[in-house]
């Protein structure tokens, strides 16, 4: 389908601003409306919409309004709670947010536009334990999450199943890691590159803090996942109501060896320390998932080169650090 009338949840945050970007690229005559909360707009709005609107994951009413008011025929939802490790001390907010500001949200297109498809931005984190199998897992795998965020994005994921079942035209999408330039350092790969590009600026001591690196990841660029977000809406006709797929490259990495290629493509030596404060209690050693039926369905693979991931983060963390060298100069 060319959808007319695009909304984008989450509009102001990493993937979001990327996506608004590559909603514009294929849908270039659509109305694309950007939703964040009011915190998160900058006074001079958001590239590539025609209108920005505030709506809160925790205020229901805003929700509720913006679809009654905007009519999307396609709703691409980004906006969650995202932060794992913050996740484990803020559980009511992280399920109030992830389920029940989704269901709301789903809940409204259904009464006011039931022909919208609502694409739901999930995380394959819902897996959580069962990667413990050390089998490459594929939609069928059971739900077992292991941390707060990742419990509500599987009850979220389960709930928006049920709806689907009463005419919701929803597809749920569970993402590895994303990477890219603008990602909060919160996020390992973004903590990395900051932390590198500090020290190359002689803005930090040669002393990386890390939690623990002995952790295997699947990482996609953002580019990658948002070009998956506009398969699924170009070809959301074809698919099952309620459809999962994963997005992943099928190529886990070892955290250590992440950090160890951004510190050498920074020509930067460094002390390693992994803290107990960045550690997580219960954790997965190493993911792995299959994108097949992603490929199948949407005609969708990753393309962007590895390499070419890192250096773009790292070239963002390095205009970063000097920004701030010469506004402190």
């Amino acid at each position: 389908m060319t959808p007319a009338r695009v909304l984008i949840t989450g509009a102001a945050g990493f993937v979001g601003r990327h996506f608004l970007a590559a909603a514009r690229d294929a849908w270039p005559d659509a109305a694309i409306t950007g939703a964040a909360r009011v915190a998160d707009l900058p006074p001079d709005g958001l590239p590539h919409t025609d209108a920005v609107v505030p709506m809160d994951l925790l205020d229901q009413g805003s929700i509720a309004a913006v679809v009654r008011d905007m009519r999307p025929d396609a709703c691409v939802h980004l906006a969650a709670f995202s932060d794992v490790a913050a996740s484990f001390g803020a559980g009511d907010a992280v399920w109030r947010a992830n389920v029940e500001g989704t269901r709301t949200l789903a809940a409204a297109i259904l009464l006011h536009v039931p022909a919208c498809v609502l694409v739901h931005a999930g995380s394959a984190d819902c897996y959580g334990l069962s990667f413990q199998s050390g089998l490459t897992l594929d939609e069928s795998a059971a739900l077992r999450p292991a941390n707060p965020y990742a419990a509500s994005k599987a009850a979220v994921d389960v709930a928006l199943g049920e709806m689907a079942l009463r005419g919701l035209r929803v597809v749920r999408l569970r993402p590895v890691n994303h990477v890219g330039p603008g990602q909060s350092p919160r996020f390992a790969v973004a903590a990395f590159a900051r932390q590198v590009a500090l020290v190359a600026a002689g803005r930090q001591a040669p002393v990386i803090t890390t939690g623990a690196l002995d952790r295997w990841r699947d990482f996609l660029d953002v580019a990658d996942v948002c070009a998956a977000y506009v398969r699924v809406v170009d070809c959301a006709e074809s698919l099952p109501v309620g459809a999962v797929f994963n997005l992943a490259s099928g190529m886990p990495r070892r955290l250590g060896d992440v950090l160890a290629d951004l510190l050498a493509a920074a020509c930067v030596e460094a002390t390693i320390e992994e803290t107990a404060a960045a550690l997580r209690p219960v954790d997965v050693v190493r993911v792995r998932c299959a994108a097949d039926a992603a490929r199948a369905a949407l005609g969708w693979a990753p393309k962007v080169m590895w390499a070419q991931t890192l250096a773009g983060t790292l070239a963002y963390w390095r205009d970063v650090a000097a920004d701030e060298t010469a506004a402190r100069a």
